[in-house]
Formats: C-alpha cells, sequence, structure tokens
C-alpha cells in the first residue's frame, strides 16, 4: 500500500489546523459535559447566565451577541435555563415585544460557585505565559474565526461581533420594571 506524502505545504498546515480545531472542539464539549456532571449546568449555560448576570437585563438578541451563538440556540439555552429556575423573562414596559432575562438569585448562586466554563489547567496555563505570547494567541485564533465566518458568508465587526440586519432589537424598548440592573 503506497502512503501518499503531501507536497503541498498548505496542505499539510490545512490537515493540521483541521486537527487542531477538532482536538479544541473536543476538549470543550468533555469538559462541558464534566461541568454538567458537578455543577448541573453546561458551559454554554453558564456562559449565558453569567452574561445576564454581568449585563443586567437583556434580549436573546443581546446575549446571542456576547456569547457568539444564533439567537434560536440562545433561546434554546434560555428555556433549560429557565426551567433550573436560573433566570425569569419578563416583557418590556415600553414594548411588550421585547422580552428581557434576568438572572434569579438562584442563579447568580450557582454562577457563583460553578467553576469557569474554560478548563482550569488551560486558563492556569494560558495565565502563565508572557502577555505577548498571551495576545499571539488569542489574536491568531481570532483571525482563524474570522476566516471561517469569511468563508461562510457571515459578517464581523471590528471586535469578531456577528453582525447582521436579522439580529437588530427595536430601539426604546425598557426593561421591565422588576429587572434590576445586576
Amino acid at each position: 500500500m503506497n502512503k501518499q506524502t503531501v507536497t503541498d505545504p498548505s496542505q499539510q498546515y490545512d490537515l493540521r489546523i483541521l486537527r487542531a480545531l477538532r482536538r479544541i472542539t473536543r476538549s470543550i464539549a468533555l469538559h462541558s459535559r464534566q461541568l454538567s456532571a458537578v455543577s448541573h449546568i453546561t458551559a454554554p449555560q453558564l456562559m449565558c447566565l453569567r452574561t445576564v448576570i454581568a449585563n443586567g437585563p437583556l434580549t436573546a438578541t443581546a446575549i446571542s451577541r456576547e456569547i457568539h451563538v444564533s439567537p434560536s440556540t440562545v433561546v434554546g439555552i434560555l428555556d433549560r435555563l429557565e426551567d433550573k429556575g436560573l433566570i425569569r423573562r419578563e416583557r418590556g414596559r415600553e414594548d411588550r415585544r421585547i422580552v428581557f432575562v434576568t438572572a434569579t438569585d438562584a442563579g447568580r448562586e450557582l454562577a457563583q460557585q460553578a467553576p469557569s466554563p474554560l478548563q482550569k489547567h488551560l486558563a492556569d496555563a494560558l495565565n502563565a505565559l508572557p502577555e505577548l505570547e498571551q495576545a499571539t494567541i488569542t489574536l491568531s485564533l481570532e483571525r482563524i474565526v474570522a476566516l471561517m465566518e469569511e468563508e461562510s458568508g457571515v459578517a464581523t465587526d471590528t471586535h469578531g461581533d456577528v453582525t447582521s440586519p436579522i439580529l437588530e432589537v427595536p430601539t426604546g424598548g425598557a426593561p421591565p420594571e422588576s429587572g434590576l440592573v445586576v
């Protein structure tokens, strides 16, 4: 059996990048399952919950922009968080079409006690690197994301945030009266 050698260096890099991305994806999924087993919340649910806590009453669209997940995926995450009593949804006072999400006391407590959605050993290892190396890794990953989104036709702004006219939130909507900024 003849083993074909890759003579084009770009193909060699393509395979290495693909393997690295697959390993990252697998590692993230594994960590999310471990987090769920320990804290009864997945990494995306925890990211969503912590975003709501950090930014106060938010719409599902705003959450989707913050955590870079599609609005329909965020709605499913919010359904599960609401079923667990970790968030509450309330219609806006000025525009009843807008629904704001706030964290409950139980949600704030769980978010505070849960481990980081980023693997601890990875977070520690990254923090131990010189700042220049941290910046290089961050910029390289952001560039890969931008290249992937460019290929798929998803527009991104200069900060890597997904932009789409479909995701626009009507202006003038006010949070519900009980929606305190947390």
